[in-house]
């Protein structure tokens, strides 16, 4: 079987991917191979499902205001039932002394870009946030629109019926194999023994993306990183909470009637987690979490934790930020990997970026090429500094 494109990883990366090449006008024939149909180990369902304007680089910035702007028009692009429950809370990113500097050229950066962030102090976000301890705090940045989260599923599951009618061939397998003829990928072999030639290869597969470029025999420094996020109780209940982020890096937000936190892994040097491992590490509620949740929120003090899951996300280990577009030698291998906790937000970006790019031979809409593979060959770091 022949495919003019093989796009490894059906989850919203590579859901995105494949809806925009149709939208984009492109007509030959797509694969889109998904090893987790249910999707019920995939980062995409499995993450916070937040989206957020407060990054350090002008290029993060836009490509979550693209997502942003099709949130704002979801009924129109695609039908009038559509739904992902998008509650436009906020982001509030908290910096001691030390990180004050940085949340500032942050700020900078993200009102050049156009985005609704306020910048306060201690004593005005105090004023702002009754229910907040500012001991330690400098300042923070509070997103008063176009911040918040939203239902995972929900979106992913929009893409998916999106497909049905556009001729994608869904095809439940792992790949094993990506064959090489010097400089280009020529097909993909999967765990059901099928062989399929590809004229190109694109490479969503999240946390597992390393592993799926090393089979064409190209380095790439992308690895998955578990994540734990907890759901507790408490007696009081904030309406005006928004996803606050502590200088530990512990987060919490609100979801209905409970909270969710978690943040406490470390960020540096907590290597490759092993890819089957989801089980719950709750030692970090009682020790790490809540100590910081009793600090900065007094009344959490007294809360109860009920349920949490574990996942992975696809971490760069050389910068935390995406790495898009085609490898410079072996141009028809494309990748869309690396996004460091921040895919579900940047997917449909990502995705009418690398259909311009191959339908049109450029970028378009939003110009990824800083993202592109010549700075992992080159080892040169492009520091998304704002990462959650």
């Amino acid at each position: 079987m022949r495919y003019d494109i093989v796009i490894i990883g059906g989850a919203i990366v590579g859901s995105s991917i494949a809806y925009y090449l149709r939208e984009e006008g492109f007509s030959g024939s797509i694969a889109l191979i998904e090893r987790d149909p249910q999707f019920a180990h995939a980062a995409t369902t499995l993450s916070m499902a937040s989206i957020r304007q407060q990054f350090s680089i002008p290029e993060n910035i836009r490509l979550s205001q693209f997502t942003l702007k099709l949130f704002r028009r979801l009924k129109e692009e695609f039908g009038t039932d559509a739904d992902i429950g998008f509650r436009e809370g906020g982001y509030l990113i908290l910096a001691g002394e030390n990180g004050l500097p940085v949340l500032k050229a942050n700020h900078d950066a993200q009102v050049a870009e156009g985005a609704d962030i306020v910048l306060e102090d201690a004593e005005q976000l105090s004023r702002r946030f009754a229910w907040l301890s500012t001991e330690g705090i400098s300042a923070g940045a509070y997103g008063r629109t176009g911040e918040g989260w939203f239902d995972a599923h929900a979106m992913l599951t929009l893409f998916r019926k999106a497909l049905r009618d556009k001729k994608i061939d869904f095809i439940a397998a792992s790949v094993t194999g990506i064959a090489r003829d010097g400089n280009r990928v020529t097909g993909v072999s999967l765990d059901n023994g099928q062989t399929l030639e590809a004229g190109i290869v694109v490479n969503a597969a999240g946390p597992n993306a390393g592993k799926v470029a090393a089979l064409a025999e190209l380095a790439l420094p992308v690895e998955p990183r578990k994540r734990n996020v907890f759901v507790f109780e408490a007696r009081e209940k904030y309406a005006d909470m928004p996803l606050l982020v502590d200088p530990s890096g512990i987060y919490v937000r609100p979801e209905g009637s409970v909270y969710l936190t978690g943040g406490a892994e470390p960020e540096e040097g907590d290597g490759p987690a092993d890819p089957t491992d989801f089980e719950v590490d709750w030692p970090l509620f009682e020790e790490v979490i809540w100590p910081v949740l009793a600090t900065r929120i007094p009344a959490f003090e007294a809360i109860k934790a009920t349920r949490a899951w574990a996942g992975h996300y696809d971490y760069n280990t050389l910068d935390q930020n995406a790495v898009i577009g085609p490898h410079p030698e072996v141009g028809n291998f494309i990748f869309a990997n690396g996004f460091s906790g921040h895919g579900l937000q940047q997917a449909p970006a990502v995705g009418k970026s690398l259909a311009e790019f191959l339908v049109h031979g450029g970028y378009r809409t939003i110009d990824c090429s800083a993202f592109g593979y010549e700075r992992v060959a080159e080892g040169r770091a492009f520091r998304e500094l704002n990462v959650i």
